[in-house]
């Protein structure tokens, strides 16, 4: 009867240490289900992130518009001309130059004969309406910022400029106007533009002397953060 006994304890034993045993396998088996599901998903997590970070950088780097130079320049005598073209080459900019169809003669241009064209354009601002080649930009839309050049004449700008501004939309462009003239200042020059124009958002304006180098140029262009380089 002992043995039967003894037997039968030895079995429940057995039996309680297969059960244990059996826990302990499936609660490692749980665990380790859990550890991976746990890994996948901090893997999922790090793969979005890193997506989430590389379509930042690419809508950073794109911005809202193609980041597009144009200088817009008229020229009476050259020295506006060359002062725009220092400024694209600083700029890595497009150039279009504002052409009167009946252009300016020395002539025209001597304001001190009350008899000139420029002097009776001047005295009379209905003569200052003046006919342009072209006005039209091919792929105007591409450009954010627009440098706009003239000479001053009595102050203002030239006005043969006032046809450009008038017949294009600035809207969502940055507008930096600069003119050359041997002793007056940029005045209000700029900001009659601004009003002339309607739209755009013009920024304040820059004097050049009619001597000014390549490098002061070059200066200006990279204060305002658009060198090519």
């Amino acid at each position: 009867m002992k043995l039967k006994k003894m037997i039968s304890i030895m079995a429940v034993g057995a039996a309680s240490m297969s059960i244990l045993a059996g826990c302990q396998a499936s609660g490692t088996k749980a665990s380790n289900s859990t550890t991976a599901a746990a890994q996948t998903e901090q893997s999922s997590t790090a793969e979005a992130s890193s997506e989430a970070e590389k379509t930042a950088d690419n809508t950073e780097n794109t911005g809202n518009g193609s980041g597009k130079t144009l200088v817009v320049y008229y020229s009476a005598s050259g020295n506006t001309e060359r002062v725009a073209k220092a400024a694209a080459e600083a700029a890595g900019a497009d150039l279009f130059e504002i052409v009167p169809v009946e252009p300016y003669t020395s002539e025209d241009l001597n304001w001190t004969n009350d008899n000139s064209r420029v002097s009776r354009e001047h005295n009379d601002e209905s003569l200052r309406d003046v006919e342009l080649t072209s006005t039209e930009v091919a792929n105007w839309d591409s450009y954010d910022t627009v440098l706009i050049g003239y000479p001053i004449w009595w102050g203002i700008a030239a006005w043969p400029t006032d046809g450009f501004v008038k017949a294009n939309d600035f809207t969502g462009k940055t507008v930096i106007p600069f003119c050359t003239a041997a002793s007056s200042g940029i005045g209000q020059s700029g900001k009659l533009l601004a009003d002339l124009a309607g739209t755009g958002d013009w920024q304040e304006g820059k004097r050049f002397a009619s001597s000014a180098s390549d490098q002061e140029v070059a200066s200006w262009i990279g204060e305002l953060g658009l060198s090519a380089e």
